[in-house]
């Protein structure tokens, strides 16, 4: 898929599958019934990497990459996680905002030349109950934008699978980016 295409995108559904050692993530258009598209990116997260690094390829194939994250540091939860195009240049970063996480999860959102976007847990509930390990796979939903203008919105689906549809509301956001950021929510979301 071109890359005017994928920008014209307004949702998105990730789906995630758990093998032994690697998280695998399959990003799909959403078709006009809601059902799963064409795929537009595919990433693998190795487990235990001491450098968090996951690279998005435009399908399973793994032939072309998409774009990628890797976190600036070894091992560190403050650390931020740098988001590069297929040519290994900087279209965004983001962090998690620990501080603020201890009640509701918090992440801070950056594209060159835009304000810098907070995703925050919409329902506190959910976030305190989530941080038990009987009901760590309870659904959330994440709301990014500034101030009261969401520009995108990350939701976890109800299924035996992890599953979210990813809403964007700003036309300008740079999707690799936003695509990035919802693997990221899952894949690092614990940590």
């Amino acid at each position: 898929m071109d890359f005017a295409t994928l920008q014209s995108q307004r949702r998105l559904l990730v789906r995630q599958k758990i093998t032994m050692m690697v998280n695998r993530y399959a990003v799909h258009l959403e078709q006009p019934d809601g059902s799963e598209g064409p795929m537009v990116a595919f990433a693998e997260q190795k487990r235990m990497a001491l450098k968090e690094q996951v690279t998005l390829y435009t399908d399973d194939s793994r032939e072309y990459v998409l774009a990628g994250f890797k976190a600036r540091k070894v091992i560190d939860l403050a650390s931020g996680y740098d988001v590069v195009d297929h040519n290994g240049q900087p279209i965004g970063f983001f962090k998690k905002d620990f501080a603020k996480s201890l009640l509701r999860s918090t992440w801070h959102f950056q594209q060159p030349g835009m304000p810098t976007s907070t995703g925050r847990e919409r329902r506190l509930l959910v976030s305190l109950l989530r941080r038990t390990e009987l009901l760590s796979w309870l659904p959330y939903h994440f709301d990014f934008g500034v101030g009261a203008q969401i520009a995108f919105s990350v939701d976890r689906v109800w299924g035996l699978r992890d599953r979210y549809v990813v809403e964007i509301h700003d036309p300008r956001l740079d999707r690799r980016l936003i695509i990035a950021m919802a693997v990221a929510l899952d894949a690092l979301q614990s940590r």
